[in-house]
């Protein structure tokens, strides 16, 4: 990574546990100060754990005071916000006529309208710095899902936002993109609450439906949103780029 790169202050969310702590040691690694948000302190630690430039912070993305308080953390502690990753989510299953209200509109709440509250917040100090939104979605999101509908949906409005966004922002020199990955080795499907029985057919089934014939890791992800971050990309945005070892195209 280039000195700018370096320089970058990056507020991460969902940073406990998979594609979130990924994402935030592999910015660290390039040099980036880190703010890792996530809802439990002992797994932001971990992530934090031997990686000086990851300040961790506990906060709940969907309490109402939370996007204002985030950013005006990364700013009191840091003094700019250049890079916004929207990575906090939660997934449930189960069909349309078993639908449990509350954990739709938690699902929602969280995949969808926090991302919206957050880059609200975040717009002004990333204009200043001409800085850079990332979503992360899901290639679910790209096609059917029967049994993860509202989900995929939420990821699939936030697709759409990404374009939007991205449009709208363009003349303040604010990138937004999205990644979109497919099937990864993250805790969410044990979050589901997925028997062991039920999560390993749930993988037989992914790798069945995986080109590349593998499980993707939190580092695959990882690499994308860093390579998109940087200012060599400078001239792309509005992109939802999948990271599923090419199930979205099979």
């Amino acid at each position: 990574m280039n000195d700018e790169q370096q320089q970058r202050v990056v507020l991460v969310t969902g940073a406990g546990t998979g594609i979130g702590r990924a994402t935030a040691r592999a910015f660290a690694d390039a040099g980036a100060r880190v703010l890792a948000v996530g809802r439990r302190a002992a797994p932001l630690a971990e992530t934090a754990a031997g990686h000086p430039l990851i300040a961790p912070v506990t906060a709940d993305v969907t309490d109402p005071d939370a996007p204002d308080r985030l950013v005006r953390t990364a700013l009191d502690r840091f003094g700019r916000l250049d890079v916004l990753v929207n990575n906090a989510g939660v997934a449930g299953a189960g069909p349309l006529a078993e639908l449990d209200e509350a954990a739709a509109r938690r699902q929602l709440d969280t995949n969808l309208v926090a991302p919206i509250r957050l880059a609200h917040a975040a717009v002004g100090p990333l204009t200043a710095g001409g800085g850079v939104i990332v979503n992360v979605t899901t290639s679910v999101g790209q096609r059917g899902w029967p049994g993860s509908s509202v989900y995929a949906a939420g990821k699939a409005a936030l697709d759409s936002l990404t374009r939007s966004w991205a449009v709208e922002l363009a003349p303040r020199g604010v990138r937004v993109v999205a990644v979109a990955p497919g099937a990864i080795d993250t805790p969410i499907g044990e979050h589901q609450g997925l028997s062991p029985d039920q999560l390993a057919a749930v993988r037989r089934w992914q790798l069945d439906h995986t080109p590349l014939g593998r499980i993707g890791r939190p580092q695959d992800v990882a690499w994308a949103i860093v390579r998109l971050c940087d200012p060599a990309a400078a001239f792309v945005t509005g992109v939802v780029l999948p990271v599923d070892g090419g199930a979205v195209v099979a």
